[in-house]
């Protein structure tokens, strides 16, 4: 959990890191969320601060606008009414975002998509997930699930993807499949991955045959992912965040010209790294909150 009292221009004047420990429940991770909140607006105001407002990000499906964590996978969040629970807790106006969203959110305001009114956030870590950012709003869909770019049909017939269908963006170029990808080439009774995603990078660009393979089909199925969300969005940049994109140019090198490859009559979008690292969501929160007090 990464957790910081945040000016109204954006500024970090503390931070903190807490685990999560979601192996003890989502009622507990929900105790610990206001737990760390409430602690945060005493800090605040020993230094002589006074908190206005508090924003919360969590994973998974996530109702904004009733301020409910509908579903998430790795929490364990089943209809959590985290907004109330957090103003009853804290007596302060809040909010309630997803992860991702709020991530493009603060990377289009504050980071490597300023300047650009369309921007695209994709995070590739564990999964692959994407923030449509317009004028500086984040768009969450009908049903709070709005950016799941990782499971958009790329390879029909491959990998099996979490979510139960075969061929997901996520089965074949998030980091996790990138390991696993390369355990079953080099190792088939192997159990689970052998390598880091960013190990496998390392092979690759020291010119280990089996990690070249994995890295290429990682890149070539991105970009087929990238140009179909170019396609739906008209974007002016790509910001590509989370552990894969600490690959540099190894990644974007031959992801930009892959992107290229594909584009027809579409404009060609900046495709940049992300400069806010991981605390995006952090601060995303943070405008996600200030957001709320705009509109009260």
């Amino acid at each position: 959990m990464k957790c910081a009292l945040v000016r109204r221009g954006g500024t970090v004047v503390h931070s903190e890191r807490h685990p999560t420990d979601a192996a003890r429940g989502p009622a507990a991770v929900v105790e610990t969320i206001l737990d760390v909140a409430d602690a945060l607006a005493g800090k605040a105001r020993l230094d002589g601060l006074t908190p206005v407002a508090l924003g919360v990000a969590v994973p998974g499906v996530v109702d904004e606008g009733r301020g409910v964590a509908v579903w998430s996978a790795n929490v364990g969040f089943r209809d959590v009414p985290l907004r109330e629970l957090a103003e009853a807790r804290l007596g302060l106006p809040a909010a309630l975002g997803h992860d991702v969203r709020a991530g493009g959110l603060a990377e289009a305001r504050l980071g490597a998509g300023r300047g650009a009114r369309h921007s695209l956030f994709v995070a590739i870590g564990t999964g692959i997930a994407a923030a449509h950012v317009v004028d500086g709003s984040a768009a969450a869909g009908a049903h709070g699930a709005a950016g799941e770019i990782g499971h958009i049909l790329v390879r029909p017939g491959g990998p099996l993807c979490g979510c139960g269908r075969a061929g997901c963006l996520e089965a074949v170029s998030s980091a996790s499949a990138v390991a696993r990808r390369y355990a079953e080439l080099t190792d088939p009774v192997a159990t689970g991955p052998t390598v880091s995603a960013a190990q496998v990078a390392a092979l690759a660009a020291a010119g280990d045959p089996p990690a070249r393979q994995v890295w290429s089909e990682a890149v070539e199925a991105l970009a087929d992912g990238l140009a179909t969300g170019q396609a739906l969005f008209d974007v002016e940049a790509i910001v590509l965040g989370g552990g894969l994109a600490q690959a540099g140019t190894q990644l974007f090198d031959p992801l930009r010209a892959a992107l290229h490859d594909r584009m027809t009559f579409h404009r060609e979008p900046r495709l940049v790294a992300a400069a806010l690292g991981d605390e995006a969501g952090c601060l995303g929160a943070a405008l996600l909150a200030l957001d709320t007090l705009e509109k009260r």
